[in-house]
């Protein structure tokens, strides 16, 4: 890593442990900052705490006293689930305190390239398939939302690999410098809106992925959205689009059955594992990705026709007595349940349900007319319940949690019917996070 001296004798605070915090403190302390660290999680409870108390990192545990900030700060690294309307951030930003998230320490001190990929949908699955097909013939390494903190990794990254990281619209709310050499917007739909209060604060904060690069870097953009055609417009790196509807000769598209990169056949779509329109996107903003880093296309193709899906993204779980159990938990949205439900031909039995942020669920009525039984869980059950009644769905069912939701959809089935967990909802009414939630699944399909 970059032995920067930026962060020398200032006075920083880390807002929030989790993984992200934890690397965060470690880099900075590293650096020669006198760091505190502040986790509202009790001491007791707080294992990440004492590691870094043992490090010789101040630690304040159990509550955010925002008194502490007139200790004279220099600087805040926000975990970035903590929103900007938390107390202690209004007061940072009162008394003009920089306040940035753990990526933007990880671009200041990475030696290795960086590829960054966001989107409202399929930004998993697009880092993870970029991430394979680099890895064929280089080192590349996952990072951020993915779950490997960006700072951690830029601290053991070598100057030839490269880092594959997946941005939130959270963290890249808080990036000063960050340039990704190679940016990706997998897509942009409605999110989040309870976080950035509107539609446009989404958005923006998705954009700013592009924002510090330069003409001798790259963006590739999904050109199905005409939307995203006329936001990056204000790029000033070069554009790489892809479609799934049309020939975009300076970027990939899909033509007569073959995947194509600038005119170049790089394979057969039928050859593709991963099912689904959506993902067919995920793997055109992978191609270009990888062409501009000079992978062969045997090596993509070979990829391709292996990778069947991240965990928790349209998983394949296993087959039983004539049914497909798949594990779609990160589908945290409703376009994510659409984007999987679309994926599937045969009649299915649909398990949904979880945090209820207020909004309604007619958007899905449409992509209902294959769902031959919803199984129902979580503060929306009821919400959805009454979609899929205007929607004629046969069977609708209100269980408790989704461990009970599992025989229940088992019953509901037939042979050659996929049972798909894809809850268009946040876990957190029920369970910590949709990992938590998509392991009770498996456990359950497990169990049958």
């Amino acid at each position: 890593m970059k032995k920067i001296t930026s962060f020398r004798h200032k006075k920083v605070l880390v807002l929030g442990l989790a993984r992200s915090g934890v690397k965060a403190a470690e880099l900075l302390h590293e650096l020669g900052a006198f760091v505190t660290v502040n986790d509202k999680k009790s001491f007791d409870e707080n294992p990440a705490a004492q590691g870094l108390l043992e490090e010789g990192i101040t630690v304040i545990t159990g509550s955010h006293p925002t008194e502490m900030l007139d200790e004279g700060f220099e600087l805040v690294v926000k975990n970035p689930g903590i929103p900007y309307e938390n107390q202690m951030i209004q007061k940072a930003l009162t008394l003009n305190i920089p306040i940035i998230t753990e990526v933007e320490l990880a671009y200041l001190i990475s030696e290795a390239q960086i590829v960054g990929v966001t989107g409202t949908n399929g930004k998993t699955t697009t880092t993870t398939l970029i991430n394979e097909m680099l890895n064929r013939s280089k080192t590349a390494l996952l990072a951020g939302n993915i779950g490997f903190p960006a700072s951690g990794v830029a601290m053991e990254a070598k100057a030839e690999d490269i880092i594959t990281m997946e941005l939130s619209s959270f963290q890249l709310m808080g990036i000063e410098t960050f340039r990704p050499h190679i940016a990706v917007i997998v897509n942009i739909y409605e999110a989040h809106l309870d976080y950035h209060g509107s539609r446009q604060g989404y958005v923006a904060a998705k954009l700013r992925i592009f924002e510090n690069q330069q003409a001798d870097d790259f963006l590739v953009v999904n050109w199905n959205q005409p939307e995203l055609r006329e936001l990056v417009t204000a790029a000033k790196s070069r554009i790489v689009p892809f479609s799934t509807k049309e020939v975009v000769e300076a970027g990939a598209y899909v033509l007569d059955g073959n995947l194509m990169f600038k005119g170049e056949i790089i394979g057969r779509q039928a050859d593709i594992v991963l099912p689904g329109e959506h993902n067919l996107e995920n793997v055109l903003a992978a191609i270009c990705v990888a062409k501009l880093e000079g992978e062969s296309n045997e090596n993509i193709m070979a990829v391709l026709s292996s990778f069947n899906g991240v965990e928790h993204r349209t998983q394949f779980i296993k087959t039983l007595a004539g049914r497909r159990f798949y594990n779609d938990s990160k589908a945290t949205n409703i376009i994510s349940t659409e984007s999987a439900l679309k994926g599937f031909k045969e009649p299915v039995v649909l398990l949904a349900g979880g945090l209820d942020r207020g909004n309604e669920f007619d958007d899905l009525k449409p992509f209902f007319k294959n769902v031959r039984a919803v199984v129902l869980f979580g503060e929306t059950k009821h919400k959805i319940a009454r979609v899929a009644t205007e929607a004629g769905v046969e069977h609708i069912k209100i269980v408790t949690d989704v461990e009970e939701a599992v025989p229940v959809a088992y019953t509901c089935s037939e042979p050659g019917d996929v049972i798909l967990l894809s809850p268009a909802c946040a876990s957190w009414d029920q369970v910590p996070s949709f990992e938590v939630r998509g392991d009770l699944f498996i456990k359950a399909v497990n169990a049958l």
